[in-house]
Parts: structure tokens; C-alpha cells; sequence
């Protein structure tokens, strides 16, 4: 995620390690509803050729009730700073809620579980964050009972989680770190066009599930690209979507 206006100035002052906030994952909610709203159409084409065309639907309505959730549940600045891991818990839970199909419950186990994994913190940093998502993968996987190949959302999320990990253990600065992510579940959407699907409605398809991008793991791909805000300069292609 993008750094909220503390984590700037502690860089602009010189500080060595950069925090993640949880100023920075509400930022991130509205950019990934933003996003995902403006690509509502497209996602449910691609899921009108594997599955019932509604994922973009469900998708944007799953975000803006998470984009209203944390705003009436907006503390007053004199309360103190929020509690990360109950953040990502309250976003997960409110997915689970309002998001149709299959897919709300396997990204809202995603953010519970990174949630769980950062309980009680309330800066936390980027080694902390991708082990917390790695989590949340583990979660989603189990959750789907997929593995990476099966055409799903895990296509897109495994690699990116791979590669801030990698990241994050090389000592690379948040940003840069997420775009590697960014081009990693990139490079998953793709791989998903030749796969035959083995989980979710698409599975009836069998061989004609074939050449179709995945849906889930293209607003994967969204999300992940929504932890950059638009002061960062990269843009990925226009074919990725």
C-alpha cells in the first residue's frame, strides 16, 4: 500500500525503516473500489465466458459497502491509531457479507486471516505486511481448495505474495516491492488463459474453459495493483486487463 501522509514525512525526515499504516490500507479500500468499479464491465465479461457474469458486479458491490463500513466506523483522531490487523478482519467480514458467489468468501478469508496475523499492531512493516498476506493466501487456498493451475484467483495472488516476500526480504522499499507484486499477478493472469479450469463453475466447462482469462485472479491482479497510488509512475499494460 502506498504510503499515508506519516510514512512520507518520516521519509522526507530521513527515517531509515517505512511503517504501513492502517491510513495506508484505507487509501488502498477506496483506490482497489475505485478500480475495480472502472473495470466492473470487463470483469463480468470474462466471467460471462467461464462462469455467471457477475463478478465485476459483485466485486464493485463488495467494495463500496467496505468503502462505507470504515467510513462510519471512522474513530476520532483523539481515539488513537487503528488496530491493522482488526482493520483487515472488518474488511474481510464485510466481503464475505456483500460480495455474490464464490468469490466473497475467499477474499474475505484472504484479509481475515492477513488480519489475524497482525493482531494487535498498529504500524507494521513490510516484511510484517507480506508475511500477513501469506497467510491470507494459505487461508484463500484452503478456503478454494485450489492450488496454483486450477484457473483461479490463487493464479494471480500466489505469485504476487511470492514476490514481496522476496521483496521485502531483499530490503526493497514498500513501492517497489508492490510493483514487483503487481508484475507478478500480471504475469499469473496470463498464464491463466491456457489452463483448463479445476475449480468453480468453470469447471463444467472442462477443454472450452480453455483460452478465457480468469476473473478472479484479473480483479486479483487489480487489487494488488491498487497497493500503488498514482503518484507511483509504473502503469502495467493495457493488455493485462
Amino acid at each position: 500500500m502506498s504510503l499515508g501522509r506519516a510514512n512520507r514525512r518520516a521519509v522526507a525526515a530521513g527515517a531509515i525503516e517505512v511503517m504501513i499504516t492502517a491510513e495506508d490500507v484505507v487509501a488502498f479500500v477506496a483506490r482497489a473500489a475505485a478500480t475495480i468499479a472502472r473495470h466492473e464491465a470487463l470483469l463480468d465479461r470474462l466471467d460471462a465466458a467461464l462462469g455467471d457474469g457477475d463478478h465485476g458486479t459483485n466485486m464493485t458491490t463488495g467494495l463500496q459497502a467496505v468503502v462505507r463500513a470504515l467510513a462510519d466506523e471512522a474513530p476520532a483522531e483523539a481515539a488513537g491509531p487503528l488496530d491493522v490487523g482488526a482493520l483487515l478482519r472488518r474488511i474481510g467480514h464485510t466481503l464475505v457479507g456483500s460480495v455474490g458467489g464464490a468469490s466473497g468468501p475467499l477474499y474475505g478469508t484472504l484479509f481475515i486471516e492477513a488480519g489475524f496475523a497482525l493482531d494487535g499492531l498498529h504500524v507494521v512493516d513490510l516484511p510484517t505486511l507480506a508475511h500477513a498476506l501469506d497467510a491470507g493466501r494459505a487461508g484463500l487456498a484452503r478456503r478454494g481448495r485450489c492450488v496454483v493451475g486450477d484457473k483461479t484467483i490463487l493464479d494471480a495472488l500466489e505469485p504476487a505474495v511470492q514476490a514481496l516476500l522476496a521483496g521485502a526480504a531483499s530490503g526493497l522499499a514498500p513501492d517497489e516491492a508492490f510493483v514487483r507484486a503487481a508484475r507478478a499477478a500480471r504475469a499469473g493472469v496470463r498464464a491463466t488463459i491456457p489452463m483448463v479450469a479445476r475449480r468453480g463453475l468453470a469447471l463444467r466447462l472442462g477443454e472450452r474453459s480453455r483460452g478465457h482469462r480468469d476473473p478472479g485472479a484479473t480483479s486479483c491482479f487489480l487489487l494488488i495493483r491498487s497497493m500503488l497510488d498514482g503518484r507511483r509512475g509504473w502503469r502495467p499494460s493495457r493488455r493485462a486487463h
